[in-house]
């Protein structure tokens, strides 16, 4: 498979300096159009402001993209065709040359397939409530139990079971750092109420975690470092549960299953929040963004001591 870099992700990679992989299926899909592109240009430029490469993924007619150039990035904000890929459809994608944006599975495995060692994406899927009849659970998670990169996140939306993921990670070896926190992080809300194993501080720390990773071998697992939104710019917890259990609700309703929950979870707090958990969502990547490009630094630095 040949991957398509443009210019700047290749000479970042080749002379060492600090790569962060961001996610096209926030763009594509995550966020309402037309401040969707604004929103792809900001992440980028705070990558950059921050002393590292943004490398946003995608795949573009049958190809593999780690990088957009610019008309790129302004296509995938604006075609409203385009197919939304996780890592199983990457094989069926490029075969029929479709075009698609990139989800954290597929972002997460085309960048470590690139060399790219550190990626800033919004919120993890997981395990969905109610498993235990719908036995749904996000490709994402297996995925990260297979590709070594480090995957800042703001941890899993609510909408999911917070406690049941965290086991599905510990099952699968997927090691959980709380970067300032003692608990992990609920997308929109800076604590779940859900304790996490490890925590760090520094970038640095969270470096040295992936150097251990390096020295110990074994599977080649991911490291999630959970990164909470500010306490300032997250949902109002009250808002928050209320619409949320009224979105639970609705959804019982109107018979809402399967793949269908998530958006309609979703669409629903956006909806009835009157855009606060937009804000929260964009507040939450922006700072992943900026904290990614902060290790990738220091791992650039260090990845050959």
């Amino acid at each position: 498979m040949t991957l398509a870099l443009t210019d700047e992700v290749r000479d970042a990679m080749e002379h060492g300096r600090p790569v962060v992989a961001l996610e096209s299926t926030l763009v594509a899909h995550g966020l309402p159009r037309p401040g969707n592109l604004d929103t792809a240009r900001e992440l980028e430029r705070t990558v950059r402001d921050a002393g590292a490469v943004p490398a946003t993924v995608a795949v573009l007619d049958g190809r593999p993209c780690v990088g957009l150039d610019k008309a790129q990035l302004e296509r995938v904000a604006t075609d409203e065709g385009l197919r939304k890929l996780g890592s199983r459809d990457l094989a069926p994608a490029l075969a029929a040359g479709v075009s698609g944006a990139t989800t954290v599975s597929g972002t997460a495995f085309l960048a470590a397939r690139a060399g790219v060692r550190v990626f800033a994406a919004g919120g993890l899927g997981g395990v969905h409530r109610d498993w235990t009849h719908v036995q749904d659970e996000s490709a994402d998670l297996r995925l990260l139990a297979r590709t070594r990169i480090t995957v800042v996140c703001a941890g899993v939306k609510s909408i999911l079971d917070v406690p049941a993921t965290l086991q599905r990670l510990e099952t699968l070896g997927v090691a959980v750092l709380g970067y300032g926190t003692e608990n992990f992080p609920g997308f929109w809300l800076t604590d779940s109420g859900v304790p996490v194993d490890w925590t760090v501080r520094d970038p640095r720390e969270v470096a040295a975690a992936m150097r251990a990773q390096d020295r110990l071998g074994g599977p080649d697992t991911a490291l999630v470092v959970a990164h909470p939104v500010p306490e300032e710019e997250q949902l109002d917890p009250e808002l928050h549960d209320r619409v949320l259990g009224e979105a639970l609700a609705a959804c019982r309703r109107d018979g809402v299953a399967g793949q269908a929950v998530t958006p309609y979870l979703l669409d629903h707090l956006v909806r009835h929040t009157e855009g606060a958990a937009l804000a929260a969502h964009v507040a939450a990547v922006r700072g992943n963004a900026r904290l990614a490009a902060r290790i990738a630094q220091v791992w650039s630095a260090t990845a050959h001591t």
